[in-house]
């Protein structure tokens, strides 16, 4: 006999709707599928942070600003690319917009830590692009 794995329900939320020209539009988005980014974001304005995008790219620099849809802007920035058989080269990008479709992940760079490490000697496979 097979064991058979009970369907967990999830609860209804309701979908977020928004006015334009007096008729109600359906977003699709329900409010806590979209946590507000821009408190989150907030905190990282003029701090040196590190982004993955989707194809597995990492990106550091200094967070200028951002838009309701979290498009980045990044000063002083720089590309690290991984290998597996070189230390990890830093490819100079200077200003960068980021889409915000575009981010896998986002977070400030502790750079007392960052600054100890010797990327010279560091190994490592590059990232795979993010399935959906």
């Amino acid at each position: 006999s097979s064991l058979v794995t009970p369907r967990l329900r999830r609860p209804r939320v309701p979908v977020c709707t928004r006015r334009q020209n007096g008729t109600a539009s359906k977003l699709g988005v329900t409010p806590a599928a979209r946590p507000n980014m821009s408190a989150s974001l907030d905190a990282l304005v003029n701090k040196v942070v590190t982004v993955v995008t989707n194809d597995g790219r990492n990106i550091v620099g200094n967070l200028r600003g951002f838009d309701q849809t979290t498009n980045l802007i990044l000063d002083d920035c720089h590309e690290r690319v991984f290998s597996t058989t070189a230390g990890v080269q830093q490819e100079v990008l200077g200003l960068y917009i980021i889409r915000g479709d575009n981010i896998a992940i986002i977070g400030e760079l502790d750079q007392d830590v960052d600054s100890q490490a010797d990327l010279s000697v560091v190994r490592a496979e590059p990232l795979k692009p993010v399935a959906h």
